[in-house]
């Protein structure tokens, strides 16, 4: 059985965080395992509360997995603080042969909620970027790495190049905040493939990053290839955008297990 380790937050409502992850690996053939960053309070119209997990708790949730299970890929999302980013750092480090780190740089809600404390973005460039095999941002959170705007796919080019140069082996800028098609960057530090996509008309895309990162994670359990990883993802992601649903009274969730019905849809 294959295996994947995600490291977030967790989303009251489910359509994001943990709760995401853990239905795209179940979606995509891959056992789910988890470690709770922090606990959320949101649902559809936006994120209204963080508790953080207690460092020390996060810490010993990582230990217990990797003194008992191999991890076939981990997936790193929500760490909304400095303690939580150094405590995954430190005790990822206390581990030889790590497998596939995905990194999700996850900063700001769709509804504007700063889902990272403004001083723990040097952290997370510090402890946690130079770990990742994958970094995932998307343009809002790239910006905020580079601290510099970026509207057009030839700026993306050039933000990947030196993003890459935080210390990840490969980066994807995900221009779902393009003004044109959602066209996704993968630059592997020698060539740029570029993933177009024509924009779907919904506004149901919560946990749309969340969903691609940890399928990206799944695919590389799987033996994939970063690149094959990446595409791959990126096409179950479009059909999981496209039969995205209603959920309460704002952005609904991807849905994560609409190859599973006919027609993407629950009749």
């Amino acid at each position: 059985m294959f295996n994947a380790l995600t490291i977030a937050g967790s989303d009251s409502c489910g359509g994001a965080g943990i709760q995401a992850d853990l239905k795209a690996f179940s979606a995509n053939g891959v056992y789910g395992m988890s470690v709770i960053t922090a606990i959320t309070a949101q649902n559809t119209q936006g994120v209204f509360g963080i508790m953080d997990v207690e460092p020390n708790i996060i810490t010993k949730q990582i230990e217990v997995i990797f003194e008992d299970i191999k991890v076939g890929s981990i997936k790193i999302g929500m760490v909304s603080k400095i303690e939580s980013i150094k405590a995954i750092g430190k005790t990822l480090r206390n581990y030889k042969n790590l497998p596939p780190i995905i990194l999700d740089p996850v900063m700001i809600s769709k509804s504007g909620f700063n889902l990272l404390s403004v001083d723990a973005k040097e952290a997370l460039i510090e402890e946690l970027i130079p770990l990742a095999t994958l970094i995932t941002p998307n343009l809002p959170e790239a910006e905020a790495l580079l601290e510099r705007k970026i509207e057009t796919i030839d700026e993306m080019k050039e933000a990947a190049k030196d993003i890459l140069k935080m210390g990840p082996k490969y980066v994807l800028i995900k221009g779902g905040h393009l003004k044109e098609d959602a066209t996704d960057l993968f630059y592997d530090g020698e060539s740029i493939t570029l993933f177009p996509q024509e924009r779907l008309k919904t506004i149901h895309t919560h946990g749309t990053g969340c969903t691609l990162s940890s399928t990206i994670a799944a695919n590389l359990s799987k033996g994939m290839t970063m690149k094959e990883a990446v595409g791959s993802a990126k096409e179950y992601v479009t059909g999981a955008i496209k039969y995205g649903f209603k959920l309460g009274k704002g952005v609904g969730p991807t849905h994560h297990f609409y190859k599973f019905y006919k027609d993407g849809i629950n009749n």
